[in-house]
């Protein structure tokens, strides 16, 4: 598998390109302003994107569909409720693939209604629910609380120690960190009953 890991646009957003190899099927990742410098990518690499796939609707993650789009021909994946006109609508367990590409879909609701981690090949694309170090915000429009709480310690940390976590900002110490190393480490995901992590969040 080929990766690469794009910080672009003005709120340190990360833009995934994922392919199974150069000249090989891809798949982009919330693809943000400024995404020239995964166009580019692509066409150096000369991967077919087959899909643009959105962890989320906001407008920083969206920013650059219509872009990867216009130039490949790519169909916007997105969870079923977000508002986006998506061609391909998924939910909780989905599998996505292109060719060689198996990207498992998990919901976690909580940062916004139709947020998403993408699963595939020893990493996870967990958009806005986990950051390295800190969770979503859950303040903004569609932010729910209790849900986070329920995406960050039923999803979250029934996950694998060992998969790659790929944030979407540039918001922690490293640009990537590992499930295990998040559960040890991130302050977030300590162990709280529901109320107590309601009270942590209000502070």
């Amino acid at each position: 598998m080929l990766l690469r890991q794009f910080l672009i646009g003005p709120v340190l957003n990360f833009t995934y390109l994922v392919a199974e190899r150069e000249g090989g099927t891809a798949v982009v990742i919330d693809p943000s302003y400024g995404v020239e410098p995964v166009l580019e990518a692509i066409d150096q690499l000369g991967v077919r994107v087959r899909y643009v796939m959105n962890t989320h609707s906001h407008t920083d993650h969206i920013a650059g569909n219509a872009d990867v789009r216009a130039r490949t021909g790519a169909k916007v994946v997105a969870h079923r409720v977000a508002p986006l006109g998506q061609d391909v609508s998924v939910d909780d367990g989905d599998v996505v693939t292109a060719e060689s590409l198996r990207i498992q879909v998990v919901h976690t609701p909580g940062h916004t209604a139709d947020s998403v981690l993408y699963l595939f090949d020893g990493h996870v694309a967990t958009g806005d629910t986990l950051f390295v170090g800190e969770c979503g915000r859950t303040d903004l429009p569609g932010g729910n609380p209790s849900q986070m709480y329920d995406s960050l310690h039923g999803r979250v940390l029934a996950l694998d120690d060992a998969l790659v976590v790929l944030p979407g900002h540039d918001y922690g110490p490293t640009p990537t960190s590992t499930i295990g190393r998040e559960r040890a480490e991130n302050y977030t995901l300590r162990p709280r009953t529901r109320e107590q992590f309601l009270q942590f969040l209000a502070e």
